[in-house]
């Protein structure tokens, strides 16, 4: 144990030269443009994780893991940050795992380790390697989740906009394919705003949708009701044919409702 851990302070004491030496190298099976601020940060990352391995020598596996999660946790948001693919990062890997392998494999023997111990430490290594390989996957799965929750988020803003267009009326004009996600947002996060402004009649208005499902037919009810318990009187338009069977198939009765063919119609109704 005592020569793995001699082993272990070499690495940490020549972790950047060690580095250094097999980043020159790895970047041969870089296909992609890096800038020096890349190169430096990803030298910086590597240099870390040296430490890391050669410090988690004296500890168990499962206590090594636990602090490699930590650390791959928060480097895979900065990598996840920088690339916009996924196979970017990915596709070196297996070649630079077999050269940092073989690196210290050669640094252990020039110790004068014996094969068990090169075979323990190589064994740490790959071990650990994975687990940061898959927590950087994992980060970066989460953050790119993170930025299509955002732009879906401001699909919906754009999508369903409320819009006046005289004293004491609204139309809130529906685009694009509706689904209960986005009808989910126009109750949680356009509903509330409504009491804030100077509206007596809002028209909603289906031209703008190609086709919509039956659970969201039922949100259609939902939130005509929300509305008119706001005292909001509330008129459809748009309402083509196949909208139309829709709310049919999903046994919902519209004929209480003041549906119009489109949005003069429905204004002119209120001005009379």
């Amino acid at each position: 144990m005592e020569e793995v851990l001699r082993v272990g302070q070499y690495l940490i004491d020549n972790a950047e030269k060690i580095v250094r030496d097999m980043t020159e190298k790895g970047m041969k099976n870089v296909d992609f443009s890096v800038t020096e601020e890349m190169l430096e940060r990803s030298i910086k990352h590597n240099i870390e994780f040296l430490v890391l391995l050669a410090e988690s020598f004296e500890d168990t596996e499962e206590a090594a893991e636990v602090e490699l999660i930590k650390w791959s946790k928060h480097v895979g948001e900065q990598q996840a940050a920088m690339f916009n693919q996924f196979s970017t990062f990915i596709k070196p890997f297996a070649k630079n795992r077999l050269m940092y392998l073989e690196y210290i494999t050669q640094i252990s023997i020039n110790h004068g380790l014996s094969t068990e111990d090169v075979v323990k430490i190589n064994n740490r290594i790959g071990y650990l390697m994975d687990v940061s390989m898959i927590e950087t996957i994992n980060a970066y799965e989460a953050y790119h989740d993170s930025l299509i929750e955002e732009r879906q988020k401001e699909i919906n803003e754009l999508s369903a906009p409320i819009v006046p267009i005289q004293q004491g009326i609204a139309v809130l004009p529906l685009i694009g394919i509706m689904d209960s996600s986005r009808f989910q947002y126009i109750i949680n996060h356009l509903v509330p705003s409504i009491p804030h402004r100077s509206m007596e009649h809002l028209i909603i208005d289906f031209s703008g949708i190609l086709t919509i499902d039956s659970e969201v037919a039922e949100q259609i009810f939902i939130l005509h009701s929300v509305l008119q318990l706001l005292g909001i009187h509330v008129m459809f338009s748009g309402m083509r044919p196949n909208l139309s069977m829709e709310v049919v198939r999903a046994g919902i009765d519209f004929s209480n409702f003041q549906t119009f063919s489109n949005v003069k119609q429905a204004v002119d109704s209120v001005n009379r």
